[in-house]
């Protein structure tokens, strides 16, 4: 087309230097461009950028100026080639008006301002000739005076503006992106009598099309977020079917997933932190851009999910991240939150059913070791009758006194064993009284002080005072105060320091034994109440002091736990209720009686 005839041509007439025919080649060539980079992906800034350089190409203006809100960020973008080569973007605060719209005009009362104002809320009048028939507003020489008075103002011929400035040409126009966002695009130049109404319906069909191209961008960069998001969703949601991994597994590939999900990943950097433990992307460092959510697992804070810019952009100035990324972090947070409470849930439940088979063990194995205390308790007690009657004829040889005396002996540690078992089996019935545990503790240490002496151990009583009397049966805590002290004994081969404090907690009396002995793995632990289970030798113990131990305190109402480690010792804590369900039990059983 060679744009000889008056359909294809526009005069844009200015001072020397700013002459320009303009074409509709020029208009469309023009549009092709905004539309194009309108599809790139381009961010903010790199979007207006493009857009101001084909503008002042095009036009021949020495600034041009783009105004506009996303969501609740406010800004202004001006590229000027003369009198200095720059490219900004500024936040600002525009006018709201009382429907809530937002107008790209800045508050203050300065006559530019005031005409802004007016184009933005479309509030013109074409009779006026600084306003053309679509509402925009342009000036040949801002150094002159305006009428400025809104249209049906009686005083607009006592009234005047002069928008003066660097720039003697300006012109303003107004163009839609949506139905909530309204744009302005100012065109300056430093020569006067640059812009002509005809011109200037060619910026507006092109000022048009930038509303277009901006509309379609923020289309395309929701969809493309909103891709990303789901992308990373999707990515945690397979990492947490796959099979055998655990949480920290599970969280170092998913902090993986996070920086390729933010606006730009090539400086994004992420971490994790939970329960104390630390995941990170490589580079991360704290950042003055960052954004975080916390983890929130059954009502409280366990970690925090972190992302974080490692450096500068110029979009940074109008707000570094969007506001589908705050959603995105505050679900991931939320995700990780899930992970750890079934996670958690599953341990508790296999805890659990550990529990049911090891407490359907206990019983099965209790009616067994009931029976047998039973069948033994006859002939043992005739054993140790009879053995007492021979110790007694008067001319028994000295070896056979001796034998006799072995023969004693070990029916006396059969009953014991047997006592034992009935304890176990849950045979014996208790004899539930107020009692005070400091009591019980220095009463039994009187008969075991001497024995810990003789091993070489130092005992230390830490106990509190005014501790609570709590219902319960003498005989079996000083049973259990008798267990865990042996046990710590037969711990400590070499001698070393033993342990004995109490104190008072959530409605509990708290027992701790700790020794500083050989201490013992994982594996022995899980299986020290166990009956029968024993490390010791045949004829050092019978594995079952730690089982009665774990039945008294069970039947009391109470619980009891352990921590070791192999050459730091062991830790043993006891809780009993004050108020124990022994002593139900008792009642029932009396009234039974």
């Amino acid at each position: 087309m060679s744009g000889d005839g008056p359909e294809h041509d526009l005069v844009n007439a200015g001072a020397s230097g700013g002459r320009r025919l303009m074409r509709v080649e020029d208009s469309l060539e023009l549009s092709r461009t905004i539309l194009h980079c309108s599809k790139q992906g381009l961010s903010r800034t790199d979007f207006l950028q493009e857009v101001s350089e084909a503008l002042l190409d095009l036009s021949g203006c020495d600034s041009v100026e783009m105004r506009l809100s996303d969501g609740g960020l406010h800004y202004r973008w001006e590229t000027t080639r003369r009198p200095e080569k720059r490219a900004e973007l500024e936040l600002v605060q525009w006018i709201i008006r009382d429907d809530g719209r937002v107008l790209p005009a800045l508050p203050n009362k300065t006559d530019l301002e005031h005409f802004c104002r007016r184009v933005a809320s479309h509030d013109t009048d074409p009779d006026i000739p600084c306003f053309t028939r679509n509402g925009s507003f342009f000036v040949s020489d801002t150094w002159e005076p305006l009428a400025r008075a809104m249209p049906g103002d009686k005083n607009a011929e006592t009234q005047a503006a002069c928008i003066g400035g660097h720039y003697r040409s300006l012109a303003a126009i107004r163009f839609i992106v949506d139905e909530k966002t309204i744009g302005l695009l100012l065109l300056k130049s430093e020569p006067a009598e640059f812009f002509t109404e005809e011109s200037i319906q060619f910026y507006e069909g092109v000022a048009q099309t930038l509303g277009l191209a901006i509309a379609d961008k923020r289309a395309e960069a929701a969809l493309r977020e909103r891709v990303k998001e789901l992308t990373c969703l999707y990515g945690i949601a397979q990492i947490v079917e796959r099979p055998g991994l655990s949480v920290p597994q599970m969280l170092h590939h998913i902090v993986r997933l996070l920086p390729p999900s933010w606006q730009f990943p090539e400086i994004t950097a992420a971490r994790i932190v939970l329960d104390g433990s630390s995941f990170t992307t490589p580079g991360f460092r704290q950042s003055t851009y960052r954004q975080s959510a916390n983890i929130i697992v059954g009502g409280r804070r366990r970690g925090v999910v972190e992302v974080v810019y490692i450096a500068q952009r110029p979009e940074f100035s109008a707000g570094a991240f969007l506001p589908e990324e705050e959603k995105l972090i505050v679900a991931i947070a939320r995700e990780i939150a899930l992970i750890v409470e079934r996670e958690e849930a599953q341990t508790e439940r296999t805890k659990l059913q550990n529990q049911l088979v090891h407490a359907d063990r206990l019983a099965t194995i209790g009616q067994l070791a009931a029976g047998v205390a039973h069948e033994l308790n006859e002939p043992l007690g005739s054993i140790l009758g009879f053995a007492q009657l021979v110790e007694k004829y008067p001319d028994l040889p000295a070896q056979a006194r001796q034998d006799m005396e072995r023969i004693v002996r070990a029916s006396l540690y059969a009953r014991e064993v047997i006592k034992k078992l009935l304890v176990f089996a849950r045979q014996m019935p208790p004899n539930v009284i107020p009692v005070n545990l400091n009591r019980v503790i220095n009463d039994g240490m009187q008969f075991l002080e001497a024995r810990c002496a003789k091993a070489g151990i130092k005992v230390i009583q830490n106990l509190a005072t005014d501790l609570q009397e709590i219902h319960a049966d003498p005989a079996r805590l000083n049973q259990i105060l008798v267990n865990l002290v042996v046990n710590a004994i037969q711990a400590m081969p070499v001698g070393g320091t033993l342990t004995i404090s109490t104190n008072a907690r959530n409605g509990d009396v708290v027992l701790v034994v700790e020794d500083s002995g050989i201490g013992m793995t994982d594996e022995i632990v899980d299986k020290i109440f166990l009956p029968f289970f024993t490390t010791k030798d045949v004829d050092e113990g019978t594995g079952l002091g730690l089982a009665v131990v774990h039945g008294i305190v069970t039947s009391h109402g109470g619980s009891i736990d352990v921590e070791s480690r192999p050459g730091d010792g062991t830790r043993f804590t006891v809780r009993l209720p004050i108020e124990s369900p022994v002593t139900r039990d008792a009642d029932d059983d009396d009234q039974l009686r």
